[in-house]
């Protein structure tokens, strides 16, 4: 089965920085398109990111230049760097891959707010 466990996530100021992580268990990780999503209260969960086996990426435009994906394969790791964050950012982010979502983990709780 397959497991994700997010974290990184926090409270920050406007205009702060986060770095979220997402170890992904029982699949070969490699081969899989990894994706970043979030769900804030009340909305429905949107992908944020997302970063192919070889390393292309693409971004929502909501996003675009202030967040950047990436992924270490022999750690099982995807990672979300966030900067410039908005109070519009706030949401419970989730990692899964991009196609044929597996069960969702937990999340991690990222809060921007001064």
């Amino acid at each position: 089965q397959v497991q994700f466990v997010e974290s990184g996530g926090g409270l920050v100021q406007p205009g702060g920085s986060l770095r979220l992580s997402c170890t992904v268990a029982g699949t070969i990780f490699s081969v899989y398109t990894m994706a970043w999503y979030r769900q804030a209260s009340g909305k429905q969960r949107d992908m944020v990111a997302f970063i192919t086996t070889d390393g292309y990426t693409n971004y929502a435009d909501s996003v675009k230049g202030r967040f950047s994906i990436s992924r270490d394969n022999a750690k099982n790791t995807v990672y979300l760097q966030m900067n410039n964050l908005k109070p519009e950012d706030t949401a419970i982010y989730y990692c899964n891959t991009r196609f044929n979502t597996r069960s969702w983990g937990q999340g991690t709780q990222v809060t921007v707010s001064s």
